[in-house]
């Protein structure tokens, strides 16, 4: 099972599934931040709400483009497409991390401290991690551009995926799942997803070679 991730096709529509809520979430909020007609339990985002449409909006952008880039045939039969969906998801991601730093500083938390500085850490690290794929491809390290860029998707995506697991609980109790022990859960989850991320480029993706552009 685990050889599915070295295959981009299955990789591609895995995490494109692990993806699918926060994706459809961020486009909702696309729609709902600028008609106000978002929920109630959402109303302490409207004090920024230029940096919440642009979160909401990078978000599904990165979302999307993301487990394009890991898409093979894309990249071999339609580099021009790559290339521009590429530039995106760097742009995205920028934009995902500098909207959310915003965020967070303009918004009053309703979370333990560790949620606000995991928020704050792994915004930094996504700036940094989009910089270093950036680096690579103009060096033309393929390899280490694909590595980066794995963990890019995996930092600015990790706490999204968290919604496979908040999200039935959230329709079932019809409120969101706050608290000290769910702080400790979303930030578990979202350092899993790095980690893990890792342990797929040291198995599948050896940044110690190089190959074509």
């Amino acid at each position: 099972m685990i050889r599915l991730f070295s295959r981009p096709m299955p990789l591609v529509f895995l995490l494109a599934f692990c993806t699918f809520i926060p994706v459809m979430m961020a486009l909702v909020r696309v729609v709902q931040v600028p008609t106000v007609t978002w929920p109630d339990d959402s109303a302490r985002l409207a004090v920024a709400p230029f940096a919440w449409a642009l979160h909401a909006a990078a978000g599904a952008a990165f979302g999307i483009t993301g487990p394009l880039q890991f898409a093979l045939a894309l990249r071999r039969r339609f580099g021009r497409l790559h290339r521009i969906s590429g530039r995106i998801f760097v742009v995205a991601g920028a934009v995902l991390g500098l909207s959310g730093l915003s965020l967070l500083a303009q918004v009053t938390s309703i979370s333990t401290a560790i949620v606000d500085i995991g928020r704050g850490v792994f915004g930094l690290a996504l700036l940094g991690a989009l910089g270093m794929a950036m680096a690579a491809i103009q060096a033309r390290d393929i390899p280490r551009h694909r590595a980066w860029v794995i963990r890019s998707y995996a930092i600015g995506m990790g706490s999204g995926t968290i919604a496979l697991v908040f999200f039935p609980i959230y329709i079932i109790s019809e409120a969101p799942p706050i608290g000290p022990i769910f702080d400790l859960i979303f930030i578990g989850w979202w350092t899993l997803n790095i980690g893990f991320a890792e342990f797929l480029i040291r198995r599948f993706f050896p940044t110690h070679t190089r190959i074509p552009a």
